[in-house]
């Protein structure tokens, strides 16, 4: 495949390099002489020194060729306005890195829409959603969000003393904009319909919007929803940090930030609303003991600094904290961490760098859809309702779905729905379907 990365950082020189292992056509655009140096010494591909923004930059790099552009520099201005230039001289796919402040304000304003880009993510709040996983869904097999992070996937298992043994899915009265899409049982995988009956000890794959989904996992896992949160302690008021205690707070969970900055201190407790923020230095063993760092169920850090995250990971297991996880910006020592980290107390080690290759390797294809997520026999797919197709105009529940899917997200502009039977599908929506291999050509006929 032919791929255009602008910028060399640490984002954009991971995925050159990965990409470039993987025998793709990768060719980078950086303005700093010394970083495109080095790179070019790592990868096979083409580097050219230039702004990502400018068109003749572009030309050198071959746009005309390009199937996949990456617009991944620090600075939103320069990947927005290359992202739209690009798909504006014919790329397919075109995909932006952008900060977490301007995602976050993605429901005001479709930045997607607007300047014709096919994603935009950032690292920060990619990193922070690995690491709530493990404090929102501990007993999870697997957590997944897709349609912008609206709607959410879940794998648990049935408890043998569930109330849904036993019941068919059309019995089950889910909660609203929820869906069970696949259910595994002794190795056999079934794309879930009505019909379907549960039983205890499957494993059972759900969709849905997250505060929904959280009242029938623990319907399906038997467990009652308790009042008090876990208690999280999150080591650097930064942006990861941030994003964090911002998804924590409407969970329920009690979070307490150590941020030695005192100005970014008050920043944060100005921004957040359910979150003590601390002004204090969480590499002395002194403010930890103060702040009864043993006694939190998860302590989380997410500093710009690996050496201080792990180091502050092991005092807090030490002083007793029940779960350690932690941010690590190399990827090779995340994964090193996360195969022997348990021996001293860390749960899990998230890299951004990883986090991001994850996202975009969704898009590292030639189809007209892409892989969300493989499950058992089928996949969770990703892909657009076209102009003149059997189901453009039409009702969900008047199109003729192939036996073996499942729409489980629809994503209309800013709106990110699980589709009901009523809703209506036009050209360019956005869908996700739980798909099994039989009926993979099927679906995609329908909707394309």
């Amino acid at each position: 495949m032919n791929i255009i990365i602008v910028g060399a950082g640490e984002i954009g020189r991971h995925l050159a390099i990965e990409l470039s292992r993987r025998e793709h056509s990768v060719a980078v655009i950086e303005n700093d002489g010394r970083r495109a140096m080095e790179l070019q010494n790592e990868i096979e591909g083409k580097v050219v020194i230039g702004d990502g923004s400018s068109v003749n930059t572009l030309a050198e790099a071959n746009i005309g060729e390009c199937e996949l552009f990456l617009a991944l520099t620090s600075d939103n201005t320069v990947n927005l306005i290359s992202a739209s230039m690009v798909k504006s001289m014919g790329v397919e796919r075109v995909i932006s890195r952008v900060h977490p402040g301007l995602q976050r304000e993605e429901w005001l304003f479709d930045f997607r829409g607007h300047f014709g880009i096919d994603h935009i993510f950032s690292s920060e709040r990619l990193a922070a959603i690995e690491l709530a996983k493990f404090i929102r869904n501990p007993d999870s097999l697997v957590v997944e969000e897709i349609a912008r992070g609206r709607i959410e996937l879940q794998q648990v298992r049935v408890s043998n003393k569930s109330d849904v043994i036993g019941l068919a899915l059309r019995d089950l009265k889910c909660p609203p904009n929820t869906r069970v899409a696949l259910v595994s049982r002794d190795g056999e995988h079934e794309v879930a319909n009505a019909d379907t009956v549960l039983n205890g000890g499957d494993i059972v794959t759900v969709f849905g919007a997250p505060r929904k989904l959280r009242t029938l996992v623990e319907r399906l896992q038997k467990e009652a929803h308790t009042k008090e949160g876990p208690s999280v302690i999150v080591f650097g008021g930064g942006e990861y940090g941030f994003a964090l205690a911002q998804m924590l707070e409407s969970w329920n969970c009690r979070v307490r930030i150590f941020e030695r900055d005192s100005e970014l201190a008050r920043e944060l407790t100005d921004r957040l609303t359910n979150t003590t923020v601390i002004n204090a230095d969480a590499t002395s063993v002194a403010e930890l003991e103060e702040e009864q760092v043993g006694d939190a169920d998860f302590f989380v850090a997410t500093s710009a600094s690996d050496e201080d995250n792990v180091m502050t990971c092991l005092q807090a297991h030490n002083l007793g904290a029940a779960n350690c996880l932690t941010l690590i910006h190399r990827a090779d020592y995340a994964k090193a961490i996360s195969t022997s980290g348990r021996h001293f107390g860390v749960v899990a080690a998230v890299s951004p760098r990883e986090a991001s290759r994850k996202e975009i390797s969704r898009y590292v294809t030639t189809e007209r859809f892409h892989v969300v997520r493989k499950l058992g026999d089928g996949m969770v797919i990703q892909t657009h309702i076209g102009k003149n197709s059997k189901a453009e105009g039409k009702t969900v529940a008047a199109v003729k779905w192939p036996e073996g899917c499942v729409l489980v997200g629809l994503l209309k502009g800013l709106q990110a729905i699980v589709p009901g039977p009523d809703d209506e599908l036009a050209a360019g929506d956005q869908v996700f379907a739980v798909v099994g291999h039989k009926a993979e050509k099927k679906f995609l006929k329908t909707v394309h």
